[in-house]
C-alpha cells in the first residue's frame, strides 16, 4: 500500500471515528501543484472539503494563521470546522467546484473581475501589515524565485546558460522595482484557479497559505495577467486604471499612473519568470506535466515586457535567439 493510500485511510478513520461524521462519499475535490490534496466529503445534509497536508511537506499552521488574517480583513475564505495539526488534516467549508477559470467568459469577465478587484482591495486595505507576523517579500525571496526560472527552465529543461551580466541586470531591474513599491498583504497566487465562483457573492478565496507582506502590484498582476487565461491588453489597462484609482483613493499609492504601470509590468515579469520555472520543475521533479501547456502563454507575457522596456531588450534577444517562444517546451 502506498503512503498516500494509507493517509487517505487515516483521514477517513479520523472523520468517521474521531469526529463521528456520517461520511457517505469521499472523492478528490481538486488538483494542486503542492503536496496538499483536497477531498470533498458528502454527508447526509451537506458537503465539506477535507485538506490532507502531510506535516513533513506542508505547513498547516501557516494555512490556519493566514486564513484568520484574511477573514479579519473581510475576505471570503473557507471556515475551518475541524483540525488535526499532528496529521495535517483540516475540515473546511465547501465553496463548490466552479472556479473563476471555469466560469470566465467575455460577457461576464468585467463583472467577475470587478468583484475580484474589490476583494483584493479589501485584503490590502484591511490587513494591518505591521501586526500580522507574515513573512516579508524581501530581496532574498525575490531572488530565490528568479533562480527557479534560471535553474529549472533555462538550465534543466533547455540545457542553456544565461550570460551572467545579462541575468544580473534583469534581476537587478526586477528586484529594485519590487522593493520600491508600497507594501501590502500579498496572497501570492491570486488568480482564476484560486477564486471560486459563487453567484451573487464575492469570490471565495483559496490557496492563500503562502501569503506575505510585499509589493502592492503583485496580486493584481497575478489576476490580470493570469498564467491560465489571457485578455486583450486594452481590457487589462481598463482594469488596472480602475484598481490604481481605488488605491489612490484609500491612500495606498501616491505615484502617477505611469510609474504604477511600470511597477505592475515589472512585477509581472518577475512573477511570470518564476511561474515558468515552477511549471518546469513540476514536470521534471514532481512528474506533473500538466502545467507545461501554460508556459507559452506565460512566456508571451515575458516577451511583451522585454519589448516594452529598453533595459530588458538584451534579455528578450537572448530568448528569441535561443528559444522557440511559440513552442518553448519541446
Amino acid at each position: 500500500m502506498i503512503p498516500e493510500d494509507f493517509r487517505k485511510l487515516t483521514l477517513l478513520d479520523w472523520l468517521e471515528n474521531d469526529l463521528l461524521l456520517p461520511v457517505e462519499r469521499l472523492e478528490p475535490a481538486s488538483s494542486d501543484a503542492s503536496f496538499r490534496r483536497y477531498f470533498r466529503i458528502t454527508l447526509p445534509d451537506r458537503h465539506l472539503i477535507v485538506m490532507d497536508a502531510p506535516p513533513d511537506k506542508e505547513n498547516v499552521a501557516a494555512f490556519i494563521k493566514t486564513r484568520d488574517i484574511l477573514a479579519q480583513a473581510k475576505v471570503s475564505v473557507p471556515a475551518i470546522y475541524q483540525q488535526n495539526i499532528d496529521y495535517g488534516f483540516l475540515v473546511l467549508e465547501d465553496f463548490g467546484s466552479t472556479s473563476y477559470l471555469d466560469q470566465l467568459k467575455p460577457n461576464n469577465v468585467n463583472e467577475l473581475y470587478d468583484a475580484a478587484i474589490t476583494t483584493l482591495l479589501a485584503l490590502q486595505s484591511n490587513t494591518p501589515i505591521n501586526n500580522t507576523d507574515l513573512p516579508h517579500y524581501d530581496e532574498a525571496l525575490l531572488m530565490r524565485e528568479l533562480v527557479i526560472f534560471e535553474e529549472w527552465f533555462i538550465e534543466k529543461r533547455l540545457g542553456l546558460a544565461l550570460p551572467e551580466a545579462l541575468w544580473t541586470n534583469v534581476c537587478s531591474v526586477l528586484v529594485n522595482s519590487a522593493l520600491q513599491q508600497p507594501k501590502t498583504c500579498v496572497h501570492r497566487d491570486y488568480h482564476s484557479r484560486n477564486l471560486m465562483y459563487r453567484p451573487n457573492n464575492p469570490p471565495g478565496v483559496i490557496d492563500f497559505q503562502d501569503a506575505v507582506i510585499g509589493p502592492v502590484t503583485y496580486d493584481a498582476v497575478s489576476l490580470l495577467r493570469d498564467c491560465y487565461i489571457d485578455w486583450p491588453q486594452a481590457q487589462i489597462n481598463q482594469w488596472l486604471t480602475r484598481y490604481y484609482d481605488a488605491l489612490r483613493h484609500v491612500g495606498i499609492v501616491q505615484v502617477d499612473l505611469a510609474t504604477f504601470t511600470r511597477w505592475f509590468d515589472l512585477m509581472g515579469l518577475q512573477r511570470h519568470l518564476k511561474a515558468i520555472g515552477i511549471f518546469s520543475r513540476l514536470d521534471i521533479r514532481d512528474n506533473k506535466p500538466g502545467y507545461l501547456q501554460d508556459i507559452p502563454r506565460t512566456l508571451g507575457y515575458v516577451m511583451a515586457q522585454t519589448e516594452k522596456y529598453p533595459e530588458l531588450a538584451d534579455f528578450g534577444c537572448f530568448i528569441n535567439d535561443n528559444i522557440d517562444v511559440h513552442n518553448p517546451i519541446n
